[in-house]
């Protein structure tokens, strides 16, 4: 048994944030059944590589590992009240529309909340369900942008840099939400009651100011590109190799930075801490001798020191080589479904339960496989609503 066995959960999520929320809970043993338009593109299922004669993309095989699928046009009065049908199973909803959009269809909190009181309601959005922003449109760039984080972030010459995966929508979104869903949980445990989840992307990101943004409430001061502790104001940063590689320096605390010094043959720079007040000219003297040597090398000369040092890897050294990952079995092969001889290679969760581990039981069904499967388990007739564009 997974530890979420018994959670049901109707996913009406699209893209990153919502669908990765529910692989978490499906891996840990949630049913999931996720509900989509096939008129209705959604560029995440069809982001990358296909896997081979499957028709299904690397992303959407991921995204949809351990849940099941089915197509529903909830504009249509037939689809809302197959909605309504499956809250009286499936008690916990997570959606992904604008505010507002469910309420209009007829399919909000309190009205379906009507039917099942039991029932965990988790709106994930992007400037959540309040406020003037509520209704604006956003991605990830447009939430971190907004949180103050990226004012911080990034080097004094260039200004903010883009990242190359998703702080907002995952770490802030999906993260979040799932904690929420939950909490709620525990919550209908004591008291037999659900309730709604407001969960904001941007609002998930202000926390992340962390440090600084504490320091600012309080003392007013502005942190500054490239002036922090964390921001490259100290040693702590990248550094390049002389092949072009790079290795990340985080030797903060004391004994790090001296042991950092020592691999180095500065030992003469222990004394002025990671933070010396010449910092500038100090790190262009650290940068000339990284690139002295390889990364390789490097990692070799700090593969023991104890110096919180280590090289920036490519995707190939760390998903497919790096012992790390292979020790912590973040990587799994997962059966493709309907291709016996087919496996694929996915990232595993990273929530690691002593008694009830995660369980990589299929990756994802091609969208909408289940719908006949569902609609007939609830004594509805396939045929006639697909002639009615229920499905559509």
């Amino acid at each position: 048994m997974g530890s979420l066995d018994g959670l049901k959960v109707l996913d009406f999520s699209t893209l990153l944030p919502g669908p990765y929320a529910s692989l978490m809970l499906a891996d840990m043993g949630a049913e999931v059944l996720t509900i989509s338009s096939p008129s209705k593109y959604d560029l995440v299922q069809h982001y990358g590589a296909e896997i081979e004669g499957t028709g299904i993309s690397a992303c959407s095989a991921w995204l949809g590992r351990n849940k099941k699928t089915m197509f529903l046009n909830l504009k249509t009065a037939e689809g809302k009240e197959i909605v309504r049908r499956l809250i009286s199973d499936y008690d916990i909803v997570l959606e992904q529309f604008r505010p507002g959009v469910m309420q209009k269809l007829g399919l909000g909190f309190d009205e379906l909340r009507a039917l099942n009181p039991r029932l965990i309601y988790c709106s994930l959005t992007g400037y959540g369900q309040t406020g003037p922003l509520a209704d604006a449109a956003g991605h990830d760039i447009n939430y971190m942008s907004r949180s103050g984080i990226i004012s911080h972030a990034g080097r004094t010459s260039d200004g903010p840099s883009l990242m190359n995966f998703q702080i907002a929508d995952i770490a802030a979104g999906s993260m979040n939400a799932v904690i929420g869903i939950l909490a709620a949980v525990y919550h209908r445990e004591q008291t037999g009651q659900g309730q709604f989840i407001d969960i904001s992307m941007m609002d998930g990101c202000v926390p992340f100011n962390s440090l600084d943004g504490a320091d600012f409430l309080v003392s007013g001061r502005q942190p500054v590109r490239e002036g922090e502790m964390l921001n490259g104001g100290c040693m702590y940063d990248y550094y390049e190799t002389s092949d072009g590689g790079y290795m990340s320096v985080g030797s903060l605390e004391p004994k790090f930075w001296e042991n950092f010094c020592r691999c180095l043959g500065r030992e003469d720079l222990i004394a002025g801490t990671v933070s010396p007040e010449n910092a500038g000219e100090i790190k262009e003297q650290i940068r000339a001798i990284f690139r002295t040597k390889t990364r390789d090398e490097w990692s070799e000369i700090f593969k023991n020191a104890d110096a919180c040092v280590q090289p920036v890897m490519d995707l190939n050294e760390s998903l497919l080589q790096d012992e790390q990952v292979r020790a912590r079995e973040m990587v799994v092969e997962v059966g493709m479904p309907l291709h016996e001889d087919v496996k694929v290679k996915q990232m595993a969760t990273a929530v690691k339960l002593s008694g009830t581990p995660c369980e990589y039981r299929h990756a994802g069904y091609p969208p909408g496989y289940h719908t006949r499967e569902v609609i007939e388990s609830l004594g509805f007739d396939y045929d006639t609503l697909k002639e009615k564009g229920v499905f559509d």
